[in-house]
């Protein structure tokens, strides 16, 4: 929609200062916590009132935020001020999500996971008030534990189960919740929380506007169009501003050869507020200046892949993060997928033209990914290292994903299957990466999206055998645990199956939402009913 012009008039003076002051009355009610409480923000961060820093930007304030901050300021200098019992006073910690819930775990897995669509599911959101949470117009799944909010990457696995379980109007829900996050916002936040509105993640979203369509017809993906446009826009802003090789801007980056690729980015330099004392104790153990350092860690936030050895130099070490030099292989394979989804909206809406201009961009994106990213030597799909000019040397299962979107050729899909064959194969599973580093996206521990993607990209290339038998191998070490704790986890040991996953910053979660899509797609794809026993 055109804004009116600024015409010399009472009208349109009234009417503009109408806008300033909604405008200012949106970034008041958006402000992060550390915006709306300096000083006790720090104080309760770094005092460790609460053994996980998320709990406090997610708790909810019982008055006005200047209220409490006021009484703060009034009250920090006096004896005996007790700093958790004035938050206590002031502030309400939230709950874990599911955490009253009790499996039935004779009931079996299936019935589990049905049953916590309900647990996990969040109506639409209306006292947000003194909240860090950003209203949503729908109901929508939430991963569970410590993660109260939705997650925009989690969300596309959550949903394979979701179709699996015919509940397509929760995926409906969920896609408009996005498509309403970029209307509103100019792209999908990581989470719906203020402290995530410097960073995107992944962006899975054309794949769930497909997914959709699947149940709905093709037509959805024209309904979506609007919104597919404006992540596109998103992701690629800035591109304009690129003039020589090495240069960049925000997400996007000029490679050497002159073509454009992305990398993922968070615009904040400061410390993350849901991981605010870790960050600020990392950042004394780097080399980096504290605002590169931040940011690095805040880029590797939006890539999901927090932390691993793929995005740290040749140390091993969190010091020496460089995720900013990085041009990621799943990052512009997603991308590639969005160029070719807004392709086919075009076709179906009899526009050739554009059609064939969103073609080109994805034929451009996949010669240069496969001239940066494939290492002929190795059999495997790279990150590229802008800065050094070279690949990485650090495989990790985001190398799949040229498979999962097509952009492989059959001799490279073959290699890459025999590198999963000799060297990520474990027994419970896919490794995440080969590195045992004590990061939880290193080995020894796996994750659900990223054994669905090898999966569905082996099958996409015909390698059918190694795709059933890691399902197979998951599923069986999936449903080893629920009949163990009843419960089904955030990630999984796939070295130790009878060990717990571990690394992070946090204790490990369950739920879990996209660990329950996946299991129960895997299960309906591969037959795989005699799961329920463990065979």
């Amino acid at each position: 929609m055109r804004r009116p012009l600024c015409l010399p008039s009472t009208f349109n003076r009234l009417l503009l200062l109408g806008c300033l002051l909604l405008s200012l009355r949106g970034q008041a009610q958006q402000a992060s916590p550390r915006q709306l409480y300096p000083g006790l923000f720090e104080a309760v961060q770094l005092g460790h009132v609460f053994p996980d820093n998320k709990t406090f930007v997610d708790a909810v304030a019982r008055e006005q935020p200047e209220v409490v901050l006021r009484a703060y300021q009034q009250q920090k200098d006096q004896p005996g001020f007790d700093l958790k019992a004035f938050v206590a006073t002031h502030f309400i910690a939230p709950a874990e999500v599911g955490g009253s819930y009790k499996s039935q775990v004779s009931a079996g897995i299936c019935h589990h996971i049905d049953t916590l669509w309900a647990v996990l599911q969040r109506q639409p959101d209306a006292g947000t008030q003194f909240s860090s949470l950003l209203p949503l117009p729908r109901p929508y799944i939430v991963p569970g534990g410590r993660f109260r909010e939705v997650y925009y990457w989690d969300s596309y696995f959550t949903m394979l189960g979701l179709q699996q379980s015919h509940r397509t109007l929760v995926i409906r829900d969920m896609v408009d919740n996005f498509a309403y996050l970029i209307d509103h916002y100019g792209f999908i936040p990581n989470g719906n929380r203020t402290y995530y509105l410097t960073r995107s993640q992944p962006p899975f979203f054309a794949l769930m506007v497909n997914l959709l369509a699947e149940e709905e017809g093709r037509a959805t993906l024209v309904r979506y169009q609007p919104q597919l446009l404006r992540e596109y826009a998103f992701w690629m802003g800035g591109v304009d501003s690129l003039w020589q090789p090495g240069s960049t801007h925000r997400m996007v980056v000029k490679m050497p050869g002159g073509e454009v690729l992305n990398r993922y980015w968070d615009s904040s330099q400061q410390p993350r507020e849901e991981s605010y004392a870790e960050d600020v104790a990392a950042a004394r153990q780097s080399t980096q200046p504290p605002a590169a350092f931040y940011q690095n860690v805040r880029a590797a936030a939006a890539s999901g892949w927090d932390f691993s050895t793929r995005w740290f130099g040749p140390d091993g070490q969190l010091g020496s993060i460089q995720t900013l030099d990085m041009v990621p292989v799943d990052l512009n394979s997603l991308l590639y997928h969005l160029e070719t989804t807004l392709a086919r909206t075009y076709q179906l809406q009899n526009n050739t033209a554009q059609a064939l201009v969103f073609s080109a961009k994805a034929q451009r994106r996949k010669k240069a990914l496969l001239a940066y990213c494939w290492d002929k030597k190795a059999g495997w799909f790279q990150d590229y290292n802008l800065r050094l000019r070279q690949r990485s040397t650090v495989p990790t299962l985001a190398g799949v994903y040229p498979l999962a979107f097509g952009l492989a050729s059959s001799g490279q899909a073959k290699k890459v299957a025999a590198v999963l064959r000799e060297k990520f194969l474990k027994e419970g599973g896919l490794v995440t990466t080969l590195s045992q580093s004590g990061q939880q996206w290193d080995a020894p521990n796996a994750w659900a999206p990223l054994q669905w993607l090898a999966i569905d990209g082996l099958e996409r290339y015909h390698q059918s055998k190694l795709a059933r038998t890691i399902a197979t191998r998951w599923v069986h070490l999936n449903v080893s645990v629920f009949q163990q704790t009843g419960k089904l986890m955030e990630k999984y040991n796939v070295l130790d199956t009878q060990l717990k996953a571990g690394g992070g910053e946090y204790p490990l979660q369950d739920g879990f939402g996209w660990t329950n899509g996946v299991l129960l797609r895997l299960m309906n794809r591969y037959q795989l009913e005699g799961a329920e026993t463990g065979k």
